[in-house]
């Protein structure tokens, strides 16, 4: 399968800033072509590459003030191997974190999924209960909603809908974490968030919203929650978004058989 991703992100610089960057796809993947260029005022910047645990590829800048530009794109031929998985991973995504409250919502998994063993039942009970309870409805959350508060609203969008899925399975005792994405297929486009669940010695995807098929997904980031995933991160300075375009493309968008354990390559 051939994918062809890219992300194009204005941002308005207020004062200097120090700003993180997750928009390019992880380092699993060896995109036939990539390429990442940030200009402020149509100057370059000097960008610097860290890497996470998970291939998780972040990018420094440090900006002035002034119209920050950032444009990213990549081509990427064949699949990445799924990540694997270790002890502490499972450990680390088994706890509550800020935006999936596992521990708060323990009476509600407990009543709606006692019985269910953690395989792939649980997983596609779980799409479903959060697929069927919550609405996507763009601009209806706000950044500081977590799982607790996305059930009471009955509404969401992509990351409201994976931080329910994964606050639930984390409750059932399945580890569970989110994953930013680039999702060909999606309607409407932007970056996309899913959950991924540890079931039978794999990651695997979970996504109530179903706006796109798992095949197709490309991983950019992963973490507990959003909070680990975002595609901008402010350590210092202040700026305002002015506008976002994301693009996703694959030569084949196949069927997705939602009982099928899929992971994200």
């Amino acid at each position: 399968m051939q994918r062809e991703v890219t992300s194009r992100i204005v941002l308005n610089v207020l004062e200097p800033a120090e700003l993180v960057l997750s928009v390019a796809v992880a380092r699993q993947y060896s995109p036939a072509e990539e390429s990442l260029v940030v200009t402020l005022d149509g100057d370059p910047l000097e960008v610097q590459e860290w890497e996470d645990a998970h291939g998780t590829r972040l990018h420094r800048v440090t900006p002035g003030t002034g119209e920050l530009v950032v444009e990213y794109e990549a081509r990427i031929d064949g699949a990445a191997d799924p990540l694997p998985g270790d002890p502490v991973e499972r450990v680390v995504y088994s706890r509550p974190s800020r935006y999936a409250e596992s521990d708060a919502l323990a009476p509600t998994a407990a009543a709606e999924f006692d019985g269910l063993d953690g395989n792939a039942t649980l997983l596609t009970a779980v799409s479903s209960w959060v697929g069927t309870r919550l609405a996507y409805v763009p601009g209806s959350s706000l950044p500081t909603d977590g799982a607790q508060r996305t059930l009471l609203a009955r509404k969401g969008v992509c990351r409201d809908f994976a931080h329910l899925s994964v606050a639930l399975l984390r409750a059932t005792g399945v580890p569970a974490r989110l994953v930013s994405v680039y999702a060909p297929g999606l309607d409407p486009m932007d970056f996309h968030a899913v959950a991924e669940a540890w079931i039978g010695g794999a990651w695997c995807v979970v996504d109530a919203t179903t706006l796109a098929p798992r095949e197709t997904l490309v991983r950019i980031a992963t973490g507990r929650d959003a909070a680990d995933t975002a595609f901008l991160t402010i350590l210092s300075g202040r700026t305002e978004l002015v506008d976002m375009t994301v693009t996703a493309v694959a030569d084949d968008l196949p069927a997705d058989d939602l009982d099928r354990l899929v992971s994200v390559s």
